[in-house]
């Protein structure tokens, strides 16, 4: 096998690859976003996991495809990790059909009409009809559809090539030489994930063992344990996809490495035991691109067979690999208290939910607190802390938030509608503060990489912003745990301040780029972050705003309305001169 075999064996490799990517990511745009939603829907019990999880991988031909969206519907947590297993099960048998598609390519060519059923005709004829759709066609689903028919051609003239490439192989001593030492169990279940994990396609490295089996030098015993190797080599970009994911969303990518090395070593432990009772005479068998793809089907079934009635103790496995952490056990214990049993009991659903949404805001300040340490001194784990806070404060926004609706259908009195209404509105805002506090962890991030330095005055601009924002969001959050009319007063001088703050840094931002002391680039993550810190505060002014009004129906208090004439009264204007004093930024001269 010479340098122009191997060229064109890599050649073939690359484009099946990208057929199977082209078909795929199609096929996704045909169905649009409902593959995503039948997945999250209808995956209520370990059957229909299992089946969904078949049809699914069939439909997009990527058990990796599939199971990564698995993992981010359970690391978003809207699929619990005992539903995600029967849906990986699923999807290692689903990936399966591409190697009966590959068999197509062993239709012979023959002489006369048989010839026009070749597998270069039908390619050719799908080639010609998908790039009529893709050129031609006026909508966008006919343009898809033309993308899976090329994808589809395009994949099976990547087989082609190396089917061809591997041909001189036939007569090669000592490749022969090398597919006999395969026939070691051990042996071929490495070269088979070190094959997938490397081109990282299960479906790719099924193809490469068809177009081997083309030489006729491949038999049974050498294919098998590449076989069962392929299936643990193709949990690696499942594995991959986990990295920086919840705890359940770990644990999802890992069940599938777990159910790929458990099938290989039960079935192949038990077939290759009754193998040496029996001596199966089929084990010299010469194999070719349907018989391998055959072999691979039976043994994934009896992979999903064996491990199917297990999923409860593959769960319980996973949950003891990898422990809740002390935040996540608080935040189930947090979720705990929203009893749907109390929303009979208005008065005990709200302490109970109350006590949820002061966790909620404690997080909410913790990330705005994080994300300033790590914007004054960078660091790596504390941005990567605020993006977690902000999907588990996203959590604590939908499970609070059903809970609260569910409570309005109750017969509630005039206090537990505004306090409901209050903690409703309030949800929201926290929700958003994480939101903004996220950005500037990405703005964060950007300036350590692209290795931004500021100028002194913006620098100081920046940090007189921030103790303004950490004194507005202490304000806020302690207000509203203590329902503190007072403190809740102060909030509003304090966010005027901080968008006098906010213009000002923008105007010298300005005059600093126009004296050249800062760039266009730095102008632009700079103003990123005020704009961010300034929602952060309009936020706290709006929690504050729903603590006094609920203070103020409640305790007997004048109602208090964001107007201009309630900012003229004494106790506003003298807030605001002492907030104005604590930070200011000076204009630059």
């Amino acid at each position: 096998m010479d340098a122009t075999n191997i060229i064109s064996l890599l050649g073939g490799v690359a484009m099946f690859l990208f057929g199977m990517s082209v078909m795929g990511d199609s096929l996704k745009k045909v169905a649009g976003s409902k593959m995503e939603m039948i997945l999250y829907k209808l995956a209520g019990n370990p059957v229909k996991g299992i089946l969904l999880g078949t049809g699914v991988t069939a439909a997009i031909q990527s058990s990796s495809a599939t199971s990564v969206m698995v993992v981010g519907f359970v690391n978003s947590g809207m699929m619990q990790v005992k539903q995600a297993i029967g849906i990986v099960l699923g999807a290692i048998l689903g990936t399966s059909i591409t190697g009966w598609i590959l068999a197509l390519n062993s239709i012979g060519g023959g002489g006369g009409v048989a010839s026009l059923f070749s597998t270069e005709v039908l390619t050719g004829v799908v080639a010609l009809i998908g790039i009529l759709l893709w050129m031609f066609g006026k909508k966008t689903s006919h343009k898809n559809i033309g993308g899976i028919m090329l994808g589809f051609a395009v994949l099976m003239y990547g087989m082609s090539m190396m089917s061809g490439a591997i041909v001189p192989l036939r007569t090669d001593p000592k490749f022969i030489d090398m597919m006999t030492s395969f026939s070691n169990p051990v042996l071929g279940v490495l070269i088979g994930v070190l094959v997938t994990a490397v081109i990282q396609s299960a479906s790719a490295a099924v193809g490469i063992l068809q177009a081997l089996a083309g030489t006729g030098a491949l038999e049974f015993d050498m294919a098998f344990p590449i076989l069962m190797g392929i299936g643990i080599g193709a949990s690696v970009p499942v594995m991959l996809s986990a990295l920086g994911a919840s705890v359940n969303g770990k644990r999802t990518a890992f069940v599938y490495l777990i159910i790929d090395v458990l099938g290989a070593i039960i079935v192949g432990g038990v077939f290759y035991i009754v193998n040496a009772i029996a001596h199966f005479n089929f084990m010299t068998m010469e194999m070719n691109m349907v018989s391998v793809a055959l072999t691979n089907t039976l043994y994934r079934l009896a992979v999903v067979i064996v491990l199917a009635p297990a999923i409860g103790l593959l769960e319980k496995l996973v949950v003891k690999l990898f422990p809740e952490g002390q935040e996540a056990l608080e935040e189930k214990a947090d979720m705990d208290k929203l009893e749907p049993r109390f929303l009979d009991h208005p008065t005990l659903a709200l302490a109970q939910s109350k006590e949820v949404i002061d966790s909620m805001a404690s997080k909410t300040l913790e990330s705005v607190m994080g994300v300033i340490d790590a914007r004054r001194e960078y660091s790596k784990d504390g941005v990567k802390r605020v993006a977690d806070l902000e999907r588990v404060i996203d959590r604590y926004e939908d499970k609070l938030g059903n809970y609260l609706f569910k409570l309005t259908t109750s017969d509630l009195d005039e206090e537990h509608s505004a306090e409901v209404s209050k903690d409703l509105k309030v949800l929201s805002d926290f929700e958003r503060i994480s939101d903004h506090a996220r950005n500037i962890a990405e703005s964060i991030e950007e300036i350590h990489e692209k290795k931004i330095v500021f100028s002194n005055s913006a620098l100081n601009e920046l940090h007189v912003l921030e103790e303004a924002i950490r004194e507005i969001t202490n304000l806020t959050i302690f207000s509203f745990a203590n329902n503190s009319y007072d403190n809740a007063l102060r909030v509003d001088p304090l966010e005027e301040v901080i968008d006098d703050i906010c213009d000002a840094m923008k105007a010298n931002h300005v005059e600093r780029i126009s004296r050249q002391e800062c760039t266009l680039e730095h102008g632009f993550v700079f103003n990123d972050m005020i704009t961010d810190y300034e929602r952060i505060s309009d936020h706290c002014s709006n929690i504050a705003l729903d603590v006094l009004e609920a203070v103020s129906e409640i305790e007997g208090k004048h109602a208090y309305h964001k107007q201009p004439s309630f900012r003229h009264d004494d106790f506003f204007k003298d807030n605001f001169a002492e907030f104005k004093e604590r930070f200011e930024i000076p204009a630059i001269k």
